[in-house]
């Protein structure tokens, strides 16, 4: 459900200048510390400043946070920004409306997510995904899902996977991609009920619902999981810490020959994601680096035991 939009329900935002290395670090750190159901961050690129480019972080709290402690977690990776850092309160419908209308296609290979105003840009030969982001995670602006669209794009070259697992769906974004591309069914957890029933309701709005069933479950210990499997294809995008906690019962998941695709992951985290999953019997296919976030691509080796 990584996407660098405000959690459901968003009520306060924290924001602060700094360097590239230092914005980056304060958005991953804080990121990790937080329930992403609760918080969401967004480190990016500041353009068309009086005095040059530079970098800023954006942390999203679905409920008044301490000021004191985040300021506190911040000031470990840099001082001047712990005491340069802004709070304020948020209006709902200012930042819904904002992304809304800021939002331009993302073009995929054959995918193209857009929002409703943009319509009439999908071609022929496309594959057009409406996504309105007002209250869940992915509208495919991120690096990371643009990591998992592309993944998506290289399996489809080689083959349609019987069955399709995406956890953390978010919007549903994935899910969709892979129904409206293979028409087979995929399962779509997340662990936020109202990302659930958004990506329900996106998924009926891109005529896609009939192949994809939704689950709302904490991470992969329900028995549907096992039930609906194994999977040919599995997509994560999520972040490291939960990603190395659900790598032994997704890898029991995964069919003989299936690919896993792991986003969410700073390029520092990659290599610790990739241990955790090698360990479990995967290797690694492709590595992918877009906007500064790291997705990989997995394979079962056919005939390889799960561990």
């Amino acid at each position: 459900m990584l996407e660098g939009l405000p959690p459901n329900g968003a009520t306060h935002v924290m924001r602060v200048d700094a360097p590239e290395d230092a914005a980056r670090a304060i958005a991953e750190f804080i990121g990790e510390t937080f329930d992403p159901a609760e918080v969401a961050t967004s480190a990016f690129e500041i353009e068309d400043r009086a005095e040059g480019s530079g970098w800023a972080v954006e942390v999203y709290f679905a409920e008044e946070p301490d000021e004191d402690s985040v300021r506190e977690l911040i000031a470990l990776v840099s001082p001047e920004a712990a005491a340069a850092a802004v709070f304020s309160t948020l209006d709902k419908k200012d930042w819904v409306a904002a992304s809304l209308e800021g939002l331009a296609p993302v073009a995929i290979g054959t995918f193209v997510v857009h929002g409703s105003h943009d319509r009439g840009v999908v071609a022929t030969n496309q594959i057009g995904i409406e996504i309105e982001a007002a209250l869940a995670f992915g509208t495919g602006h991120h690096g990371t899902t643009k990591g998992c669209l592309a993944a998506i794009v290289a399996f489809g070259k080689q083959r349609r996977p019987a069955g399709t697992l995406d956890i953390g769906t978010g919007t549903g974004v994935l899910a969709m991609a892979a129904a409206r591309l293979f028409h087979k069914p995929v399962l779509a957890s997340d662990i936020d009920r109202v990302a659930v029933s958004t990506a329900r309701a996106n998924a009926r709005a891109n005529h896609a619902a009939a192949e994809i069933h939704f689950l709302h479950a904490p991470g992969l210990g329900a028995g549907e999981f096992l039930r609906r499997g194994p999977y040919d294809l599995v997509l994560a995008n999520i972040l490291l810490a939960p990603l190395k906690g659900i790598a032994r019962p997704l890898a029991r998941l995964v069919a003989p020959g299936g690919t896993v695709v792991l986003s969410g992951l700073l390029p520092s985290h990659a290599n610790a994601a990739l241990a955790a999953y090698r360990a479990q019997g995967l290797r690694l296919v492709r590595r992918r680096t877009i906007e500064g976030w790291t997705t990989l691509e997995l394979s079962r080796d056919i005939g390889r035991p799960k561990r």
